[in-house]
């Protein structure tokens, strides 16, 4: 396991500001997120941790620009992206967001550098296949470009996913559970990966319901109910105490 220092310098990335996310399900509102102000700078390596129903995928939705909040506002390197249209967040999900999710989305039929360039011929960017093999060597895959997703390991097809995302050089990478579809030793591998990759400065979100990867972000956020109720700088010595406690919600009110 690789241990980095955190950074404390750069400007935020993330600005959430009394966030709020409400959804209807037939007659009964659903209050998803409630008041979530939280800042994430650059170079930050933070896991966002919760029971089922805390509101973390909810808030990695948000984070992501794949969902919209209700209230509040959300700023994205300084950009206000809380009422974009859909085709807006769209192409701001394109140039500054890269995705890595638990079940890697590779496209079978395709080779794994061919899978890693895809994005960046739907965004017409510049330069694409260049950037996708820079991207397979960050992840120490440039052996295996020419390779279909069936003739890679579980941790090969997560290297790709990273890759993917890397090629795109997004301000932050979100990853949903990266290592939920990996045995131990290999989730540790492609941890090692996420490590290096904050080391040489890139801005890591992860959402886990792991403690041992958890562990090795620098900063923890913990939601219960949909709202934060803890934010630590440093969970391998939890130096920093609960920002808010539990509250008991109404019987009425259902929380995803």
């Amino acid at each position: 396991m690789v241990t980095h220092t955190p950074q404390q310098n750069g400007s935020p990335v993330i600005e959430l500001i009394d966030l709020h996310k409400i959804y209807r399900v037939g007659m009964e509102l659903v209050h998803a997120l409630r008041g979530v102000s939280v800042s994430i700078r650059e170079n930050e390596y933070v896991a966002i941790m919760g029971p089922s129903g805390s509101g973390k995928s909810t808030m990695m939705n948000i984070l992501g620009c794949l969902d919209v909040l209700t209230e509040g506002t959300y700023r994205l390197s300084g950009q206000d992206v809380s009422r974009l249209s859909q085709s807006k967040l769209a192409r701001i999900r394109g140039r500054r967001i890269g995705f890595v999710f638990q079940s890697f989305e590779l496209l079978p039929r395709t080779t794994a550098l061919k899978n890693v360039e895809l994005p960046l011929i739907y965004s017409r960017a510049p330069h694409r296949r260049q950037r996708a093999i820079e991207a397979m060597k960050r992840v120490s895959l440039e052996d295996r470009g020419h390779h279909h997703p069936n003739q890679l390991s579980g941790g090969q097809k997560q290297r790709v996913a990273i890759a993917r995302a890397l090629a795109q050089e997004p301000d932050i990478i979100l990853a949903d559970e990266p290592t939920g579809n990996l045995d131990s030793t290999t989730g540790e591998e492609i941890m090692d990966v996420f490590d290096s990759l904050q080391a040489e400065g890139q801005t890591i979100v992860i959402v886990t319901h792991e403690d041992h990867i958890a562990q090795r972000c620098h900063r923890v956020i913990k939601l219960v109910d949909g709202r934060i109720v803890l934010d630590t700088t440093d969970y391998r010595t939890g130096v920093i105490p609960p920002v808010t406690k539990p509250v008991q919600r109404p019987a009425s009110e259902v929380i995803v």
